[in-house]
């Protein structure tokens, strides 16, 4: 069989589904653990009022976060240092009211698409924070330098907002 002109003996294969965008079920463990773009707002000390459910965000960050990177700074051990510290399941992002909207776990239990800041579409691990969507340099202090009681002090509207003014 002859080959018309432009056409290829050997056509290309179907391009690969990146895989964050596969259904969160289908991700391997390794694959759910890089979807975390790295924000650290999830990682901020969050508040919830015993009357009416509301959940409050501070700029006060867990004692295991490292503030330059907004990663956590012992991420394989940290239940030993913070036992309620959450490990994200997809069952669990059914009942979760805390992640930030621009968080990818949510994104993509929605069916949406990530945003163009996450390192996965970005290629670079920065680029979160150039967009300005992380609490890098908006953390006001770790949890060990703030009493509980003055916790109310420093509730922030910007951790659970999808931030207006993100660059890209």
């Amino acid at each position: 069989m002859a080959l018309k002109k432009g056409e290829n003996a050997f056509p290309a294969a179907p391009a690969e589904t990146p895989f964050w965008e596969k259904p969160l079920a289908e991700l391997t463990r390794a694959e759910w653990e890089k979807l975390c773009d790295g924000c650290g707002r999830c990682c901020l000390v969050k508040l919830e009022d015993d009357d009416t459910g509301t959940i409050y965000h501070t700029s006060v960050a867990c004692k295991l976060l490292d503030q330059g990177s907004c990663r956590c700074g012992d991420y394989p051990h940290r239940r030993r240092y913070v036992p309620d510290c959450v490990r994200l399941t997809l069952d669990k992002l059914k009942h979760i009211r805390w992640l930030p909207p621009t968080c990818a776990y949510l994104l993509r239990f929605h069916g949406k698409p990530l945003a163009p800041w996450h390192p996965l579409i970005s290629g670079d691990s920065e680029s979160v924070h150039r967009a300005g969507v992380s609490a890098r340099g908006r953390i006001e202090a770790g949890e060990d330098e703030v009493d509980t009681d003055d916790l109310p002090d420093f509730i922030r509207l910007w951790p659970k907002r999808w931030p207006k003014k993100a660059r890209w």
